[in-house]
């Protein structure tokens, strides 16, 4: 009993530390703080998974190179069925490597491989030995304590979370009906931006058609004012086909607000190659949409 409360608590700890990599590194892919956890709470389930298994089957195992073959190995097992069974549970892929080298079905690649079996390695020879020397400090009483609790909290979270995301697909159509019946006034605002945009870029060509043939003789040899005329009508229609784009993607997102649930807005914010298998058009102009908006400030 005391040896799966260690190892609880091991999967907690490896299941954080995987959280902290994950949202270290999408976040500085993205710019910007991104909760990589699956879970509400900062928790990587498939690190601590993977950890614990490693921890286990490993035992007194100490040559680097099968634990990093079978490490390799394992993680992607592991990887690929996970992500099976999520995009068959909940109609979604949350990560996709088809954009890396010697990937499987989009699901694994090498370089995570790679990574996962440099990781096994350090963590059965350098790491683990620590962390069951500071567990084994515990009192047993805090052990109790700490298993329960933890246990509770994360229970109810998956729950939550679980509940919240299983009917992504069902919002996920929600949300085309949405902007389906805003139809033509989404294809008005984007014909208004074009035009608004063509017209800006039309007047540029056409006021530097005019300098290069004298133009700037005709408004008196005076060099400033050729730009503060291009400067004044092209600064005119840009602005004004940036606040109906703004207008669009707040539209955009008022009807995901309707749509989708906290949980279903998180995980589309906190997945960046989230895919749906169906309506994943409408997705992905959804994250547009989002990313838009957050750059602008609203």
């Amino acid at each position: 009993m005391l040896f799966l409360e260690y190892l609880f608590l091991w999967y907690l700890f490896y299941s954080f530390c995987g959280w902290v990599y994950e949202s270290v590194l999408v976040s500085v892919q993205q710019r910007r703080f991104v909760n990589r956890g699956f879970l509400n709470g900062p928790l990587c389930p498939i690190y601590g998974t993977g950890a614990v298994l490693a921890v286990v089957v490993f035992g007194g195992e100490r040559n680097p190179a099968v634990v990093f073959l079978v490490s390799s190995v394992g993680a992607c097992i592991l990887e690929y069925f996970t992500s099976w069974a999520m995009e068959e549970l909940f109609h979604a892929r949350w990560w996709d490597y088809s954009h890396f080298r010697f990937n499987l079905n989009g699901r694994i690649c090498l370089l995570g491989a790679i990574v996962f079996g440099i990781g096994g390695v350090a963590i059965v020879d350098v790491i683990q030995p620590q962390v069951a020397r500071v567990t084994a400090m515990i009192p047993l009483v805090l052990i109790h304590v700490m298993c329960a609790v933890f246990l509770v909290a994360i229970t109810v979270d998956a729950v939550v979370t679980v509940v919240g995301i299983v009917d992504f697909e069902k919002s996920l159509e929600q949300f085309q009906t949405a902007v389906a019946k805003y139809g033509d006034a989404f294809g008005e605002m984007r014909e208004k931006v074009g035009d608004a945009m063509g017209e800006a870029t039309g007047r540029a060509a056409e006021l530097a058609a005019g300098v290069a043939a004298g133009a700037n003789e005709r408004l008196g040899g005076v060099p400033g004012k050729v730009g503060e005329t291009i400067g004044e009508k092209v600064g005119g229609t840009w602005h004004s086909g940036r606040e109906m784009s703004t207008e669009l993607m707040l539209r955009i997102r008022e009807a995901a607000a309707s749509a989708f649930n906290r949980q279903q807005r998180r995980m589309i914010v906190s997945f960046p190659r989230l895919k749906a298998t169906r309506n994943d058009e409408s997705l992905q102009q959804l994250r547009e949409a989002f990313e838009k908006l957050r750059r602008s400030g609203r």
